[in-house]
């Protein structure tokens, strides 16, 4: 097949809009840095939209009255038999440390960055003012570019993100500038939250202003100095422009006023901890920077086009496919693992969800792009001492993951969270990953202490049963699909699968680095329980009151352990006639953005193309994709970087293969001239 023309691939899915779309701001980003925009480029009617416009970074994160008002000892512990447990499960008369051990640490808000238009009355003007609206994101170049006109008046703005800097900049070009009727608002908001629960907390917080503090320090007549503090913490923000007068408006906010020299107006916002100094260069070599490093991205790593398919739906997968390319690399590539909603703005109060870690980044050495996904695993290192501690706590060796956490690495009190445990193979299936992609000593010694504490802990957590002659995992334990109880769950599916992945992977990673493996954990592997079976199908777990006439809601997490595993214990005909139940009965609405590339791999791997791409492609709210991108998923949810991620697992999987498949190309999509897949850059799934 001829070269993919990648330029051509990427720019006829670069997102335009032509009206204000609620949902659906545009962001310009690096992985560590983010900004979110509105139609005229900058944050100028936040009102207008029901995705926060935000200004976000790995770093930014607040504590509220100090950083250790509570700790996990002040919260109630559940299941402590037989000296095990130790779960903060419940809030019951310790409501205020549960609850503020969830909101915090949060992530920070750093600002609100737009623009105030004035009419000729010079009264201030509203979103309705600005009409013939044309807004590109370019893709290639990272480069957002709006065109508008305020009161018949045209702006051109260009909206950019340093790639190595925590700046954005803009370009805006307007006779409104010279007219001295277009200026830059600039506004902090406070660092509390808004409520207690995560799903109404997305909201940016005006009010509390004695909770925070903004001090101005102009350094030259075109840039100053901001600082911010609020409790025990606090972030610097350096302003540089190319005209005008800074002033301050209110304790949180300033307006830049153009000085009428000019019609075009140059702004630069650089944003560090603390104890740095921004260094923010000018909004074109911001520009510039960027155009240099998207082109580099998109030239480098893996690329599929659809477009001579036949099947209807292949322009709209296609756009998915490249577009979750853009997003992922924004929000999922940084130094931490990412939160659900990347760096768009807070969900869970801003906190990332391990187990959600392989949705956001597996699918980047799949990609060839393997240094987005090293980018995080250095966190679980910096991390280990707490994930020791937290298994020691509960009577178990080695490191246990948590689910929930902020940067501090410390698990959050949940009804749900503490008892989850997929998120514990994950480091070993990551780490195995980055070894495929860069076999080395180096890569070994990197994540090998990562990778035998995991399997250390995995051994440990599986009880041997005496009666059953096996072992079992739980209860308590909460599978991925959470409906279930934790009290009654014994073996889930998927995780019982994993267990014996993960312990076999970690075996080879210790005869790789020259050491025995733990005996214990072949042990564990060979006689661990058997994968639950009734009716002929697999079920969420073996106590599972029935199987899919209650418990059809939430993940079909079943399906995972043929599809994100390679099932080495999985019959194939069982779980064959498991998705086939799945697709019949399921209740999709209850599920999430990954769910559908997780069944969608199922179904590739069991040969069922036509099925593999009908779940990818399913017409459904959970797997609506909005015109930015983003992976809507309910009101308050409006981006889910687990779907996007999961669509570019399934898909690189479907066109490149797996190990141990069939060597053919496109192993997963249809053979029957239907698709006509061309791809480059991939790398066969493990």
């Amino acid at each position: 097949m001829s070269k993919i023309d990648r330029q051509a691939l990427v720019s006829r899915h670069n997102p335009v809009i032509r009206e204000i779309v609620p949902m659906a701001p545009l962001s310009v980003g690096n992985g560590e840095f983010a900004f979110t925009a509105d139609i005229t480029g900058m944050q100028s009617f936040p009102e207008k939209y029901e995705v926060p416009l935000s200004t976000q970074s790995q770093w930014a994160w607040h504590s509220s009255g100090g950083r250790d008002v509570w700790r996990l000892d002040d919260v109630s512990m559940q299941y402590r038999e037989g000296g095990r447990g130790g779960y903060p499960l419940r809030a019951e008369d310790r409501e205020e440390p549960f609850h503020w051990l969830r909101q915090n640490p949060h992530r920070l808000q750093l600002g609100q960055f737009g623009f105030r238009f004035l009419s000729s009355a010079g009264r201030t003007l509203s979103a309705e003012a600005v009409t013939d609206i044309e807004q590109t994101l370019d893709q290639w170049t990272g480069i957002l570019t709006s065109r508008f006109r305020v009161e018949g008046i045209p702006v051109l703005v260009h909206t950019s993100c340093h790639p190595l800097l925590d700046q954005f900049g803009i370009m805006a070009e307007s006779p409104l500038l010279s007219e001295g009727r277009m200026a830059v608002s600039i506004r902090f908001p406070a660092p509390g939250m808004v409520s207690r629960s995560w799903d109404r907390s997305i909201a940016l917080n005006w009010d509390e202003a004695d909770s925070h503090a903004t001090a101005f320090t102009p350094l030259s007549p075109a840039s100053a100095l901001i600082g911010r503090s609020m409790d025990n913490d606090g972030y610097r923000v350096e302003l540089r422009w190319s005209q005008g007068v800074l002033e301050r408006e209110s304790a949180h906010s300033f307006l830049l006023r153009g000085d009428g020299s000019a019609e075009r107006l140059d702004f630069a916002a650089g944003f560090t901890p603390p104890d740095r100094t921004p260094t923010p260069v000018s909004a074109g070599e911001t520009m510039e920077a960027s155009r240099e490093h998207w082109e580099r991205f998109w030239r480098e790593g893996g690329a599929i086009e659809l477009a001579d398919s036949r099947d209807p739906r292949a322009p709209e997968l296609e756009r998915r496919i490249v577009q979750s390319q853009f997003l992922t690399a924004i929000h999922s590539a940084g130094s931490l693992p990412p939160q659900e909603t990347g760096l768009l703005y807070n969900s869970w109060f801003g906190k990332f969800h391990l187990e959600m870690h392989w949705w956001h980044a597996f699918h980047f050495p799949l990609w060839g792009r393997a240094e987005l996904l090293r980018k995080s695993m250095g966190w679980y290192s910096d991390i280990l001492p707490e994930a020791r501690a937290l298994a020691q706590s509960q009577g178990y060796a080695g490191a246990r993951w948590p689910k929930m956490v902020a940067p501090d690495g410390i698990q959050s009190p949940s009804p749900i969270g503490p008892l989850l445990i997929w998120q514990q193979p994950h480091p070993i299936a990551l780490a195995e990953l980055c070894y495929l992609a860069d076999p080395t000593e180096e890569t070994l010694r990197e994540y090998g202490e990562l990778v035998l504490e995991s399997a250390e802990f995995m051994a440990s957590f599986a009880e041997w049963d005496e009666a059953g002659q096996r072992y079992v995992l739980g209860p308590p334990v909460i599978p991925a699909q959470e409906r279930h109880k934790g009290e009654h769950t014994r073996n889930p599916t998927y995780e019982l699968e994993y267990w014996r992945h993960g312990l076999e992977l970690a075996a080879e990673w210790a005869k790789r680095l020259g050491k025995e493996a733990d005996p214990k954990w072949q042990d564990v592997r060979e006689r661990l329980s058997v994968l639950p079976v009734a009716e002929g199908v697999y079920l969420a777990h073996e106590n599972c009151p029935d199987t899919f006439t209650r418990t059809n809601t939430d993940h079909p997490s079943m399906l995972g352990a043929l599809g994100m595993l390679p099932g080495k214990k999985v019959d194939l005909a069982i779980m064959r006639a498991t998705l086939a139940r799945v697709m019949e009965s399921w209740q999709w609405e209850t599920t999430w953005g990954w769910d559908y590339p997780m069944a969608a791999m199922t179904a590739a791997r069991l040969g069922e193309r036509k099925a593999a791409v009908d779940l990818l492609l399913m017409d459904v709210t959970k797997n609506l994709y909005l015109p930015n991108g983003h992976n809507y998923q309910r009101p308050g949810l409006m981006a889910y970087l687990p779907g996007n991620g999961g669509l570019l697992i399934a898909v690189a999987m479907m066109a490149c293969g797996w190990q141990d498949g069939p060597h053919e190309h496109a192993p997963g999509f249809p053979d029957d001239g239907s698709w006509t897949v061309r791809w480059e850059g991939l790398n066969r799934w493990m």
